[in-house]
């Protein structure tokens, strides 16, 4: 673990003895803007490197990308959801980039071309405060007690919603959502719109929540409880990628580099994302202990027009 603390300051030290001037890198991300701001924060005083940074919803993110198309901003790009790692990889517009920070990442949360910050997983957030039974499954949200009281991330908007609704709807089968509509449960738009009534008391739970999120309002006091069904759930690692046609090339994967260094997997760590190097700590359930569903990103998201029509028409939208 020592030698794996000293990676970003070896490569940034080699970086500096060439002699020459260093450009500022320039980072996107779909994450919270205190981890951007405290890895920047970090970086910035190892390195001397300064970042620019911003931070959005991924829809907001891509957005930004395309309207600079003509002339890249863009250093380091942080999603939400591994499909855009994928995408951007077919595209040919990444770096091929392996950190030896990486050593302690799993095989299946890197590529060439990629490589996790930390991974999220989607649960149940239930409110304590609302009168309604603990919920220990998805379907358990389906019953007359949270009648008119659930909420569920509009998986149009939400990638990680929208590998839940895969993994639960297997060969096509919509029961389970057919079951939460006729309950009167809300598709609520993106994440944070489905969790903010939970926490204001007007809905109980959320199907589906990014447990980072709802962990963290725990965290400051909310009244939100975080339960990951026994039946199985889906993860949602968040993938950084430097892209090809950035001129900070050496700065960007400095950048990387840091990120998966002990400080930086513990800036993640305070975040309540699951660390994506399994020799760091965190103070949340890990994936070892969660049962993951399979998804098959190709098979899932070849049919997502096909999925998405049908989670529609369940809903009524």
């Amino acid at each position: 673990m020592f030698k794996t603390a000293l990676h970003a300051t070896v490569a940034a030290t080699a970086l500096f003895a060439t002699g020459t001037a260093y450009a500022d890198v320039t980072v996107y991300t779909a994450g919270p803007e205190k981890l951007i701001a405290d890895l920047a924060a970090g970086f910035t005083a190892e390195t001397g490197i300064k970042v620019e940074f911003f931070q959005a919803t991924t829809g907001k993110v891509m957005a930004r990308i395309e309207a600079e198309a003509a002339n890249p901003v863009v250093d380091v790009l942080i999603s939400a959801s591994w499909d855009t790692a994928t995408d951007f990889a077919e595209r040919g517009w990444l770096v091929p980039y392996t950190s030896p920070n990486a050593a302690m990442v799993p095989d299946f949360l890197k590529t060439d071309t990629a490589v996790a910050q930390g991974v999220a997983a989607l649960a149940i957030a239930w409110n304590p405060n609302s009168g309604t039974p603990r919920p220990a499954e998805w379907a358990d949200l389906a019953k007359p007690e949270y009648k008119d009281l659930v909420n569920l991330p509009d998986p149009a908007q939400s990638g990680s919603a929208f590998e839940l609704v895969a993994a639960l709807s297997a060969d096509g089968d919509m029961s389970m959502f057919e079951s939460l509509a006729a309950n009167g449960a809300i598709v609520a738009g993106a994440n944070a719109d489905a969790l903010n009534p939970v926490l204001q008391g007007a809905k109980a739970a959320v199907f589906g929540a990014v447990d980072y999120i709802s962990l963290n309002g725990k965290a400051k006091g909310e009244s939100i409880e975080v339960i990951f069904p026994s039946s199985g759930t889906v993860i949602a690692p968040r993938p950084v990628m430097i892209m090809e046609w950035s001129d900070n090339q050496d700065e960007a994967k400095a950048f990387v580099d840091y990120m998966l260094s002990d400080a930086g997997q513990a800036i993640v760590a305070k975040q309540n994302l699951m660390p994506a190097r399994t020799d760091v700590a965190a103070d949340r359930p890990l994936i070892g202990d969660l049962k993951i569903l399979p998804i098959d990103a190709a098979t899932v998201y070849g049919k997502r027009a096909e999925t998405l029509e049908s989670f529609a028409k369940t809903f009524g939208k």
